[in-house]
């Protein structure tokens, strides 16, 4: 693996969270791997999981690592070609890019939606820019419009936690304050859409996706409909795609409660966290023990650890 800034990346979804799942019985397997070598995680955005869970997969697999936050520590950067820099950008990516590239062997990159510019989000300019400029590898720790490193670990938990063959798997929209981006869910349809699952996606009309990811996927409106005899019930907000970036509909009758969990198949809560309790999921839910939200996070270790082991073993 050359990159890895999308799920389908993987080769082989199954085969990699098989060999996730066997790596999660001995992490330190490979702690000779990345010996000598060195990763860089850049944040652009605040993180929690993914910056500990990246940076432990690193270490179980050898590697140094650099962390630095863009937001108070680095200059701003300029992406823009041609552009006269007498504002408030301070470096252009051109000469940043290939700077850090001079420190590390891996370069590993957070950086969210602007939720204002579309089409500026889809062209995923700074992962793209780090991409073609830095000539190393570029890890996605979550993008304009993607987390393939959540959706691996999603892929992971369900494996772990699946009670049938062809399981029912349910991604709904759930109410928030705030306009949150699409990535999580892009990605877990993404993953869902290589997986042999019943899959439904559930959310308030005028809530659709980026049809271009969806694709086929089958799409219920009806919300408790769409939880009937489910084995998993994955939550997550998103603003609109449509009225990009807005916040069209706080509906609190799309929160996840006991009594639309109890039509399920006794399915399993999934979240990919943080999580705005009694906003976008009661406590009853949450905190039951079909909740697996700790153990998804746990996951995403070796989710980020089995995506370092392909890339140190293809350079």
């Amino acid at each position: 693996m050359k990159h890895y800034l999308h799920i389908n990346n993987v080769e082989n979804l199954q085969k990699t969270v098989e060999e996730a799942i066997e790596l999660k019985k001995n992490e330190l397997e490979f702690s000779e791997l990345g010996k000598g070598k060195t990763i860089c995680l850049l944040f652009f955005n605040n993180s929690l999981r993914t910056r500990l869970s990246t940076q432990k997969a690193a270490q179980n697999l050898g590697l140094n690592v650099v962390v630095m936050n863009f937001g108070s520590e680095g200059w701003q950067l300029e992406y823009e070609d041609g552009v006269v820099m007498n504002q408030d950008k301070a470096e252009h990516i051109k000469e940043a890019a290939k700077v850090i590239a001079q420190y590390c062997d891996i370069v590993a990159i957070r950086a969210f939606a602007s939720l204002t510019d579309k089409e500026k989000d889809r062209a995923e300019i700074v992962l793209e820019s780090f991409k073609k400029l830095a000539g190393i590898p570029v890890v996605n720790m979550e993008s304009a419009t993607g987390h393939p490193m959540q959706a691996l670990a999603d892929a992971i938990t369900m494996e772990e936690y699946k009670v049938a063959e062809k399981p029912k798997v349910v991604l709904s929209w759930a109410p928030h304050p705030r306009a949150l981006p699409h990535a999580v869910a892009n990605s877990f349809v993404e993953m869902m859409q290589l997986q042999n699952a019943d899959f439904v996606i559930t959310h308030p009309e005028g809530y659709e996706l980026d049809e271009e990811i969806t694709k086929n996927s089958k799409i219920e409106y009806n919300q408790k409909k769409a939880f009937e005899n489910a084995d998993f019930v994955y939550v997550k907000n998103w603003s609109s795609f449509k009225n990009y970036g807005k916040v069209d509909n706080t509906d609190e009758n799309w929160m996840i409660n006991g009594d639309k969990m109890a039509v399920t198949n006794s399915a399993k809560f999934m979240h990919c966290l943080p999580v705005r309790r009694n906003v976008v999921v009661a406590d009853e839910v949450i905190d039951s023990e079909n909740s697996v939200v700790i153990e998804q996070a746990n996951n995403r270790t070796y989710s980020a650890q089995i995506v370092l082991k392909r890339i140190l073993e293809d350079m």
